[in-house]
């Protein structure tokens, strides 16, 4: 059902409702699998460690050799063998003797501490044995978790698919990042760069198209020339102008669900679907952008991703009061210096030096209108 002005918490469920954690999975190569989630439980096909392996520099001793050891009274071994940290243990010896109670004494061995057996030994299999799970399906891989399955011998894995997403910019007065000099009225194309690396960073495989012309013809062409994309997004003409065309294309073609959040910077914002692929139209002005990617696109897509971390948070004071339009909900720009939170600009939502100058943003919920300075406020960090 098609929804005008939503508010920002129902939007925002209405596009998760659509977005579908992907079912397409893909095997890598384990070094290359960092980030990526388990699309199976993944078993150890060997013990770790393979073998009985010296814990510590020393020598290997019979356990029972050794018994009564002490400074006044050392024990003199001449069956012993010096081992590094990591070598097998033969299977003649059961126990580890460190460098700093072992003197050695020509072709004999003082020791003056006493070894039970397997001391400094780590177990073959102690670690992990054949079979054992190592992770869940829906486990995030770690480097440490990648060090992990490379001791055990998985080379590949297999991981759920990165979203595809399709960035579209819109707009008769963009120019490509440095195609050249810019004329009186033109600009230059930044929020598609700024929404394709923050979909990369937030788990996907993302690709901007070339500028498309304010023409309706030209954007539906562009939608339906990506049937690849698990999300598309377009950026630019959503508001309710005579050549904002991308939600009306998107209701002819696909479904509209929304048009039109109640959310500071961030209002000529638009959900919908094409073909089943969620397709969120983005407002033109960078810092209105990027409040939508944080606000919609970041969990949309962790979703899709199998992906559920939440967003970097820390207190502050308010250094100075936050006003906020009842009814609405703002994102508004703060630094932070010496736990306050300095708020940087209120409105404002094509000034971009405003987030460059930001730590992250305060979140005014719609039934309040602002917070006072000395308030205890959350901040979002950006990433």
């Amino acid at each position: 059902m098609f929804k005008r002005f939503s508010g920002a918490r129902d939007a925002l469920a209405i596009l998760l409702d659509r977005c579908r954690p992907l079912s397409r999975t893909e095997k890598l190569d384990t070094a290359e699998a960092a980030d990526r989630v388990t699309s199976f439980d993944i078993t150890s096909p060997v013990s770790l460690p393979g073998f009985d392996r010296a814990a510590m520099d020393g020598f290997a001793v019979r356990s029972r050799d050794t018994k009564g050891a002490r400074p006044s009274a050392p024990n003199f071994l001449d069956n012993f063998l010096p081992l590094r940290t990591g070598m097998e243990v033969p299977k003649a010896y059961d126990a580890v003797v460190m460098l700093e109670d072992a003197q050695l004494r020509g072709d004999v061995l003082e020791i003056t501490a006493e070894a039970h057996a397997y001391k400094n030994v780590s177990r073959n299999g102690e670690d992990v044995l054949p079979g054992d799970v190592i992770f869940r399906q829906g486990h995030r891989l770690r480097p440490p978790d990648l060090a992990m399955l490379s001791a055990l011998e998985i080379s590949r894995v297999e991981v759920y698919a990165r979203p595809n997403v399709v960035i579209i910019p819109t707009g008769g007065e963009l120019v490509d990042i440095g195609a050249r000099p810019l004329k009186p009225g033109e600009a230059y194309e930044i929020n598609g760069l700024m929404a394709r690396l923050y979909a990369e960073k937030w788990g996907a495989n993302a690709r901007k198209t070339k500028i498309v012309p304010d023409d309706e013809g030209l954007i539906r062409e562009a939608i339906l020339a990506n049937p690849d994309a698990d999300m598309i997004i377009i950026i630019g003409g959503t508001s309710v102008g005579e050549k904002d065309y991308a939600p009306r294309v998107l209701a002819e073609i696909g479904e509209l669900y929304v048009h039109g959040v109640r959310l500071q910077p961030g209002k000529p914002t638009a959900f919908g679907a094409v073909a089943g692929r969620p397709v969120v139209c983005l407002p033109g002005y960078p810092v209105a952008a990027l409040s939508d990617l944080y606000l919609f696109v970041r969990p949309a897509l962790k979703k899709m991703a199998h992906l559920d971390d939440s967003l970097p948070r820390v207190p502050a004071k308010l250094a100075r009061k936050i006003p906020s339009k009842a009814g609405y909900l703002s994102l508004v720009r703060v630094a932070l210096k010496d736990g306050e939170a300095e708020p940087i600009m209120i409105s404002g939502a094509g000034i971009l030096s405003s987030v460059t100058r930001a730590d992250g943003f305060v979140i005014v919920p719609e039934e309040l209108e602002g917070f006072e300075a000395g308030e205890t406020v959350e901040v979002v960090l950006f990433e």
